[in-house]
């Protein structure tokens, strides 16, 4: 998830809050004659060539259209764009979106790399794997107590059900390499689609994406320039190869929904995109791996927001849940991390990041309070199964959000403090695919390709050599949950339209949360997190966090109903 989820590299770093003062007035407009674009909602039950009018008649021209739930992509030169399409009766919601870059005739960078900062500061970690596994289990299969903890393992689900190649599910994120060799056995690249556009810089001129490395700013369908989706993608359904690490569902097919920016961000429109086309062709299951941007919480009427910015909120809302209708009614379970914001989703919290992306020249972040009345999507969305995360020892993860009524089930997800020392080490983290490519972009590997820093392990099996990383967050909480419901439709399914498996997304549901090791809340339910991170003079700081669970053993707000279990789910 973007800043809050797709940081989990990070997740154990100083975090300073930038305090900027919150304002009603207006976001500024932009200039008359500058092209802007914006996402517009339809009314429901309004005829395409109806909204088109209207579009025209408020100054905009259609240039992007999802005709199954009705939202458009608008580019205009009307300065008053926002206001004069609220005029017209067919139209229900605008939201600004970004305009397009052309592709420069320059190389692209290696994009940024949040970090975690102190772990083992200038250490050479030359670790590889080299030489045959042992016939049950993948090389790596000791770095994945994650898998132990879901009882996903050579002796526990993959000998029940490893999953069966026709159940497909679907990688909502930054890409996937379908080229890595961990991931290409089950990925589908027929299907995979990316409905991205890469974003060269932002509003205000700052670099996001960097420079396009294809004319067309559209990166292929088995490409991650990030490596979130690839860490995903391996998670759920990388075989069992005799090569680096298996996933929850190791026969599975994955496919490439690639929705979110190489940067990290995630905007509206393919949110839309990729849930209709997955409702369209026949995924099972799709993991959710962020929040739309650029509002971690969407609030239709908070004073601190400006009328856009409310009408934005408000659009987000309706069009994204339009779009989660639409794939839950043609059969795909929804699963989506739970947030790594260390608060309780059910009650009021603060929100410094928001708005996170410019869409108009001086746009920035400001200070609001959020009560629980606002949602962050897709998580908050209705038929989605939030995942809380836990760490190796079973506790909750310190920095994964929670609440009761909020969280459905949690499933691992990293949590590198959870040790005696309460420092970060890698070992807390998952362990998955990670792309050579940006290893290499990035300066990580040492001449002769083995890693030189502590979060990255090389596996090879005879010449062909895999990376892998660790890291953590409810970004990779998902994913197990999202591979034991794909085990699931491959255990209890039935044969669909297009010639796979398909399950009722709510039947998938009832399993999942029916099967998970219910966990109580911890004694005392109000608990101090404490772990150290590590400043740029190498001293250590100590950090905290106060939570508290609500809730009974069965239902509660740190575990949902339990922490989700591969082998209970395929064993009734």
């Amino acid at each position: 998830m973007r800043r809050a989820l797709i940081s989990a590299a990070c997740a154990v770093t100083t975090v300073t809050a930038l305090a900027f003062p919150a304002s009603a007035a207006p976001s500024p407009s932009p200039a008359k004659g500058e092209a802007s674009e914006y996402v517009v909602l339809y009314k429901e039950g309004v005829s395409p060539g109806w909204a088109h009018r209207a579009v025209k008649a408020a100054g905009g021209k259609v240039v992007h259209e999802n005709r199954d739930v009705g939202v458009a992509t608008v580019r205009s030169q009307n300065p008053e764009f926002i206001h004069a399409a609220m005029n017209q009766r067919a139209l229900e919601g605008v939201a600004h979106n970004r305009v397009i870059g052309e592709a420069p005739k320059t190389v692209k960078k290696a994009p940024k790399v949040e970090r975690l900062k102190g772990v083992l500061k200038g250490a050479k970690n030359k670790v590889s794997l080299d030489g045959k596994p042992s016939k049950d289990t993948e090389p790596l299969a000791d770095l994945q107590w994650d898998m132990k903890q879901i009882h996903a393992t050579a002796d526990g689900s993959y000998k029940k059900e490893p999953g069966d190649k026709r159940v497909l599910v679907g990688v909502l994120d930054t890409g996937v390499d379908g080229g890595h060799p961990d991931i290409a056995p089950n990925f589908n690249r027929k299907l995979s689609r990316n409905f991205t556009h890469d974003i060269p810089t932002d509003a205000n001129g700052a670099e996001v994406d960097g420079p396009c490395e294809f004319e067309s700013c559209v990166d292929p369908n088995n490409w991650d320039d990030n490596d979130h989706g690839t860490h995903v993608a391996s998670e759920i359904a990388s075989p069992r190869n005799g090569l680096g690490t298996a996933g929850v569902a190791p026969n599975v097919s994955i496919v490439n929904l690639r929705v979110g920016q190489d940067s990290g961000y995630f905007f509206l429109q393919p949110t839309v995109d990729g849930l209709t086309y997955a409702a369209k062709h026949g995924i099972d299951v799709v993991n959710m791996s962020y929040y739309i941007d650029p509002w971690l919480w969407n609030c239709g009427n908070n004073p601190a927001d400006s009328p856009e910015d409310q009408l934005e909120q408000r659009t987000i809302i309706k069009a994204a849940q339009r779009a989660l209708d639409f794939a839950h009614k043609r059969g795909v379970t929804l699963i989506s991390a739970a947030g790594n914001d260390f608060v309780d989703y059910t009650k009021t919290n603060d929100d410094t990041s928001s708005p996170d992306f410019p869409s108009v020249p001086g746009e920035a972040p400001h200070d609001r309070s959020v009560p629980a009345s606002c949602v962050s999507m897709p998580s908050e969305g209705e038929h989605v199964i939030p995942i809380s995360s836990t760490g190796p020892s079973g506790r909750k993860s310190y920095f994964s959000s929670f609440g009761n009524g909020y969280v459905a089930v949690a499933a691992p997800g990293g949590d590198k403090v959870d040790n005696a020392d309460q420092r970060p080490d890698d070992k807390g983290g998952i362990w998955a695919a990670y792309p050579e490519r940006l290893a290499k972009a990035r300066g990580e590997l040492n001449a002769d390709g083995t890693p030189k820093v502590p979060n990255i392990i090389r596996s090879c099996k005879g010449d062909k050599c895999a990376y892998y990383q660790s890291i953590q967050g409810t970004s990779m909480a998902s994913p197990h949950a999202v591979g034991v419901a794909a085990l699931i439709v491959s255990k209890y399914g039935h044969r669909d339209r297009h010639g796979g498996l398909t399950m009722d997304p709510n039947a998938v549901e009832r399993v999942l949360r029916g099967t998970a090791t219910a966990k109580a809340c911890p004694s005392p339910s109000t608990v101090e997190y404490v772990w150290y991170t590590q400043g740029e003079d190498g001293e250590w700081v100590k950090n905290t966090s106060t939570q508290t669970c609500e809730g009974s053993k069965g239902q509660n707000g740190f575990f949902g109903n339990g922490i989700v279990d591969a082998l209970h789910a395929v064993s009734r």
